[in-house]
């Protein structure tokens, strides 16, 4: 019976060094998907400027965000894509405004990628490439299309209060149109990155069981 328990408290033990070492290793990969979305937002965008002094642009700084999500998970993921974005609007003088609005916008971008990629189509567990396919697909998606939706709405609003309605009416079709490019954009580079990426990190040790498996294949 003795050896019984403590098989059980050396089996526990191993489980909890194994859940905070993933912990650790996603913390750490959370600040790589940060410095990753700072330099693709700040030093590989398009920007558009705007009347009022205004500017939109055109980026791929939303698919570390996706990608983040598919790997990490939703709250680890949009979290690295979150912070580091942020950080690239509080260093640029157009931006720095929109600072608040980008961390809750690109954080959901993540949520939502990471609860259908992982609650609802549970990728991490299995092996089935078209099933894995197709919700990476769907999760990407998700996110990207709440973005798409939200990001001009919440930012017409935001800049009613901010800069005045005039400038919030001009520049809401010219983001409705840059949003709708990077979502697209976005969608091909994290749907095509994470299915390259995938088997090297399960080779690396850097693949993550989210979620419950609950039997599916």
């Amino acid at each position: 019976m003795r050896s019984v328990q403590r098989a059980c408290t050396v089996r526990r033990s191993g489980m909890e060094i194994i859940m905070r070492n993933e912990k650790i290793q996603k913390l750490v990969m959370t600040g790589v998907f940060a410095a990753l979305s700072y330099v693709v937002f700040t030093f590989l965008q398009i920007k558009i400027s705007l009347p009022g002094g205004d500017a939109t642009s055109i980026h791929l700084g939303n698919a570390v965000c996706v990608l983040g999500a598919l790997i990490m998970g939703g709250l680890y993921g949009g979290a690295g894509g979150a912070i580091g974005m942020t950080i690239g609007d509080l260093f640029d003088p157009v931006y720095v405004v929109y600072a608040p609005k980008t961390f809750l916008l690109k954080l959901c971008i993540g949520l939502i990628t990471g609860l259908i990629a992982h609650r609802m189509g549970h990728i991490t567990h299995t092996s089935d490439k078209k099933k894995i396919l197709l919700w990476t697909i769907l999760a990407s998606a998700g996110g990207l299309v709440f973005n798409m939706v939200a990001d001009p709405l919440v930012g017409y609003f935001y800049k009613l209060l901010i800069l005045g309605k005039p400038a919030a009416d001009i520049t809401l079709a010219w983001n409705i149109a840059s949003t709708s490019i990077n979502a697209v954009l976005s969608a091909i580079v994290s749907v095509a990155v994470y299915m390259a990426l995938r088997p090297a990190l399960q080779k690396t040790g850097l693949f993550w069981k989210i979620g419950k498996d609950e039997g599916r294949n």
